[in-house]
């Protein structure tokens, strides 16, 4: 049997604080940025730092706990998985946004 896995695992430093939100059915939502970084050399021989930025979010006792512990600039590893959703912003305008659904996470600083 042939299973295809989506599992995500980053190691990278918190942009900002996380935002906690409780939903209408009660359940607790948290949101938060990580950026990793990529240092390599071109073919020039110049080191290039590739900076990305990735879209966090925690749901039920895990959000709670990234709300306590999670804080602007920690080093954190993250295991999760990858999920794609599309919405209209304010403007009308589709739009389509990656985040990583976190499983676990363990604090590295």
């Amino acid at each position: 049997m042939n299973t295809l896995i989506n599992q995500v695992q980053l190691i990278g430093n918190l942009g900002k604080d996380v935002e906690l939100k409780t939903l209408e059915n009660g359940k607790a939502m948290a949101r938060v940025s990580l950026a990793t970084k990529d240092v390599y050399k071109n073919q020039k021989g110049e080191k290039i730092v590739d900076v990305q930025w990735h879209n966090l979010v925690g749901w039920g006792k895990t959000a709670e706990n990234m709300q306590v512990f999670l804080k602007k600039g920690k080093r954190v590893a993250v295991n999760g998985k990858l999920r794609q959703r599309s919405y209209e912003d304010a403007s009308g305008v589709k739009k389509s946004v990656t985040e990583i659904w976190v499983n676990n996470f363990m604090l590295l600083s």
